[in-house]
């Protein structure tokens, strides 16, 4: 499947339903669980060659979206209803774009149990034709919910359905971008390959439990692995994710903690889209925390060709895909809410060593194609045969505290001079590190292409922070990349904001 096709129908279905499944009828074929014996499940895995999962059956590849939409669990039933246990889980039915099911295990007292599909739990009206239930169909993937606000109300918190894609919200969000468990050759002539999550056990939370725990098997053409999540929600969801994969083909083009999310477009792009919105994005920069303890921010764009930029680094602190934009009027969308979209933030557990943060923007006209991905890239390969460990978190909400005092980016303008060229305007928060006497900040701007101008600083009364305005030509140039900042006294106080303009 086409890469926007596939993570069309992933922005689609996040949030379809609202319904549930039966554990009395689904709990079947239990047997021993550890998560050794996981592991070494991966590792046989990946010896032997690749076998492809088995499609679902036509009836219900062939599915409508409309179709598709009217088949939900029912209402007054879910994993762990009427117990003590403070979570909750649903399952989604496969077909149309969900072309492989998934096998789904719930774990309790060191068993786990195979839910197998069962079309009883599901409702549905006339406009589904009859569908088929074979032997070994599974669901498409499942969701999450817990008490986050009120005592009795469980909420939605946690998708996973698709290839190896997740996604999560914060207390009073709306879904928006996603996480994967590994990204292999993205933007790579020799074409992206979506390994899949095949098996989840789900780990059942004894009563006042504040975590939930999910492993998940891994398989694809050139890797499988284990995954475990430990998933804590609130007013800001963290996931303490661990993982061990095993190369079946040498992984030279791997993508560690990637992130996919939208960017169509704000005031960098406004004139390209005859829209009644100011912006449309689900993020509008990726933020780097790099191990030379800078704080990055590379605005996000939506070019005319793919383009594709790396961050080089040794030992990141951080990365993630932000939305900065929190108020209706950044959006004026009363449907979509853009400005209650969580950003996410990607932390690793320990030292990634060298490598690139990598950022890959492609070209979209609907904001139903989600054109972002950003991932952490290591220099070394891994072997065919060798294997990897990695951790990270996770933290979907609102974005972490910089790892130093500096203020934020919190816009970009650009757009034409009517003397030639174009101008450029940078605006930064309302914050203590900004000097009374604008005049004692050094402007740092440069470009790696073209010309830019000195720059001029000034108030901005709205946001109360400072606005940088430059000027830049990139004459003959078809892209061009910029960067500013601001310094005092030999001291950065603000992040350095990284732009890619392309003609």
């Amino acid at each position: 499947m086409h890469r926007r096709s596939f993570l069309t129908a992933l922005a689609g279905f996040a949030a379809i339903g609202s319904h549930t499944a039966k554990a009395a009828s689904l709990a079947q074929d239990t047997q021993p669980f550890s998560k050794v014996t996981l592991i070494e499940e991966a590792r046989a895995l990946a010896r032997n060659p690749y076998v492809a999962p088995d499609m679902v059956p036509q009836e219900w590849r062939d599915l409508t979206y409309d179709q598709y939409k009217s088949i939900w669990f029912k209402n007054d039933e879910a994993l762990w209803k009427n117990t003590n246990t403070p979570y909750r889980v649903d399952f989604f039915h496969p077909g149309l774009y969900f072309e492989h099911s998934v096998q789904i295990y719930s774990v309790e007292d060191g068993m786990a149990k195979h839910f197998r599909f069962d079309f009883n739990l599901f409702d549905k009206t006339d406009k589904v034709p009859d569908l088929p239930v074979e032997d070994g169909l599974g669901y498409s993937g499942f969701r999450l919910r817990t008490e986050i606000e009120e005592p009795g109300i469980f909420q939605e918190f946690m998708v996973m359905q698709g290839a190896s894609y997740f996604r999560a919200i914060a207390m009073g969000q709306h879904y928006g971008l996603s996480a994967r468990g590994l990204a292999l050759n993205t933007a790579d002539p020799k074409g992206e390959e979506f390994p899949d999550f095949t098996k989840f056990w789900i780990e059942r939370p004894a009563e006042g439990e504040v975590e939930i725990v999910i492993h998940a098997l891994l398989n694809g053409p050139s890797v499988a692995g284990i995954y475990s999540f430990v998933i804590t929600p609130g007013a800001s969801t963290v996931m303490d994710v661990s993982a061990h994969i095993f190369a079946r083909k040498e992984l030279d083009h791997i993508g560690l903690g990637p992130l996919t999310s939208m960017f169509l477009f704000d005031e960098t792009n406004r004139a390209r889209f005859d829209d009644f919105r100011p912006a449309v994005h689900d993020s509008d920069g990726l933020l780097v925390q790099n191990g030379a303890g800078e704080s990055l921010w590379r605005a996000l764009a939506n070019p005319k060709n793919l383009q594709v930029s790396s961050f080089v680094d040794d030992g990141p602190k951080g990365f993630g895909l932000m939305q900065r934009p929190r108020k209706f009027s950044d959006f004026a969308d009363l449907e979509a809410a853009y400005h209650k979209r969580p950003g996410l933030w990607v932390e690793p557990g320990e030292n990634w060593g060298k490598g690139s943060v990598t950022l890959v923007e492609i070209p979209a006209d609907r904001e139903i194609y989600d054109n972002i991905v950003a991932y952490w890239r290591p220099r070394s390969p891994i072997p065919a045969g060798g294997e990897h460990k990695f951790t990270y978190r996770l933290s979907w909400g609102d974005e972490p505290d910089a790892l130093k005092p500096v203020t934020r980016v919190i816009n970009t303008r650009m757009g034409k001079r009517f003397l030639g060229g174009y101008i450029a305007t940078i605006d930064f928060a309302d914050d203590d590190v900004i000097p009374d006497d604008l005049e004692s900040i050094t402007l740092h701007i440069s470009a790696n292409t073209g010309t830019v101008s000195d720059g001029v600083l000034q108030r901005n009364p709205e946001t109360g922070g400072v606005r940088l305005a430059f000027t830049f030509d990139p004459k003959a140039a078809r892209s061009m990349g910029m960067r500013a900042q601001l310094m005092h006294e030999g001291h950065s106080i603000s992040e350095v904001w990284l732009y890619r303009w392309t003609a």
